[in-house]
């Protein structure tokens, strides 16, 4: 069993230790400092076919101490939070900073920035979960999937469970701090026949543990999605339309953020460097984010700098609308903080939504790709390249799986071709997507 987690006195701690690294800080000479610290605490559990295979108690904490001597820089950490570890810290990053070059970005973001209100974002939903209860619900979990007909043997099942807390603070005056809670539970199942082995997974996975679906429906859905790519072939080498999967189409979003985030595009190495403005997507489409949604994966009032987060539309009627900064990027860019330091928040489509048999009866002959593999994309060039599976599709219908093919194209152009996107939204993530149609890419197979 775990040890009990208080998270209210675990956060009073943190505050603690965060006011008294920057009093030292100040009394060492810092011009300015910022503090971060957390402590997280947690269960995971895996087995593989009935049996336990690991069972790990984890719990992790740490301090990261950032100072300014003028506009110079210095960071340290260490995962000692204790007093002498904060003196060790805090004189470290002051070393640091008066060993470096002066940084005219550097520093902490505007006062007034600084986010005043902290509203109850529901977020914290603690699992009081033994460990025998987690194995038993892998168990549960794993034994679905595996009692179903046609599944050889498993790749395992796991439950992870866990909870924390975050604390930021600076000396503006700002603290802010936030609990939170992350629960999710997963299998991988294989399958084989006389053309040989396949292996697919499914999971859960919930700020709530009320919100998780339930152990057999998991390790069902496992074997379905096993079971159905059994007999893949090569697809037809040519120019074809491609459906991305939620999953996948999330991570085209992915890779869209990373282009317009602050630190690619003052290093100069993203494909949308000087495009606010252009027009990326069909006139149909819009991105935006909710960092403040009730209940949501990345919900937070407040990002890494201590500025409050607020909805941001990236993507407006097709065009781009905004950059993803931080204080910093945003200094060295000549712009203003969006409130995005550690990134973008519960990221949301506006568009219209079709059906995934209307998407494949628009396709009519295509792949729908549900794994890729690799990590062939260029930020610099948008250019895009991933092995591939999934499923051919001929007269908008599902014929057979396929493998062993490549799919590619540039993010660009990827992103002008989009002509649909489904009503299958996976609302798992921080990132909430349906399937994506894509007019045409190069996919290479047999």
């Amino acid at each position: 069993m775990t040890q009990a987690f208080d998270a209210a006195a675990q956060q009073s701690l943190l505050e603690t230790r965060a006011e008294a690294a920057l009093a030292l800080a100040r009394r060492l000479g810092a011009d300015a400092c910022e503090v971060g610290a957390s402590v997280d605490q947690g269960v995971g559990v895996n087995v593989r076919e009935g049996e336990v295979e690991t069972v790990e108690l984890s719990r992790d904490q740490g301090i990261a101490v950032t100072v300014y001597v003028g506009q110079r820089k210095g960071s340290a950490s260490s995962t000692d939070a204790g007093e002498a570890s904060i003196r060790d810290v805090v004189e470290k990053a002051l070393a640091i900073a008066r060993h470096t070059g002066e940084d005219p970005a550097a520093g902490l973001a505007d006062a007034a920035l600084m986010a005043r209100e902290r509203p109850d974002l529901d977020v914290h939903h603690p699992w009081p979960l033994t460990t025998e209860q987690a194995i038993d619900l892998a168990l549960a979990c794993e034994g679905a999937g595996r009692g179903m007909a046609g599944i050889k043997s498993s790749d395992g099942a796991g439950l992870s469970s866990g909870e924390g807390v975050r604390v930021y603070a600076n000396s503006h005056g700002f603290l802010g701090s936030q609990r939170g809670s992350r629960h999710s539970l997963s299998c991988m199942l294989i399958a084989e026949d006389e053309g040989g082995m396949q292996r697919d997974y499914d999971y859960t996975s919930a700020r709530n543990p009320h919100d998780l679906l339930a152990p057999e429906a998991v390790g069902e859905s496992a074997a379905r999605r096993t079971l159905r790519r059994l007999g893949a072939r090569r697809p037809a080498t040519g120019r074809l339309p491609v459906l991305f999967d939620p999953t996948l189409a999330a991570g085209l979003v992915g890779h869209l953020l990373g282009a317009i985030a602050g630190g690619a595009l003052y290093r100069q190495s993203s494909f949308l460097c000087e495009r606010l403005g252009a027009s990326l997507f069909p006139d149909w489409f819009s991105l935006f984010e909710r960092p403040t949604e009730v209940g949501a994966m990345a919900s937070s009032p407040f990002d890494n700098d201590g500025v409050a987060t607020r909805d941001n539309v990236f993507i407006e009627r097709g065009r781009l609308a905004s950059y993803m900064l931080s204080a910093y990027s945003a200094r060295r860019l000549g712009m203003v903080t969006t409130g995005n330091a550690g990134g973008a928040r519960n990221l949301r489509l506006d568009a219209p939504l079709a059906s995934r048999d209307a998407l494949l009866e628009r396709m009519g002959r295509g792949v729908l790709v549900t794994e890729l593999m690799g990590q062939g994309v260029n930020g610099v060039t948008g250019d895009y390249s991933r092995g591939a599976a999934g499923f051919w599709v001929e007269d908008g219908e599902i014929q057979y799986p396929v493998e062993e093919f490549t799919i590619a194209g540039n993010l660009e152009a990827m992103f002008k071709g989009l002509v649909g996107v489904g009503d299958d939204i996976d609302t798992r993530g921080s990132i909430h997507s349906g399937s994506w149609l894509i007019d045409e890419m190069t996919v290479a197979g047999a």
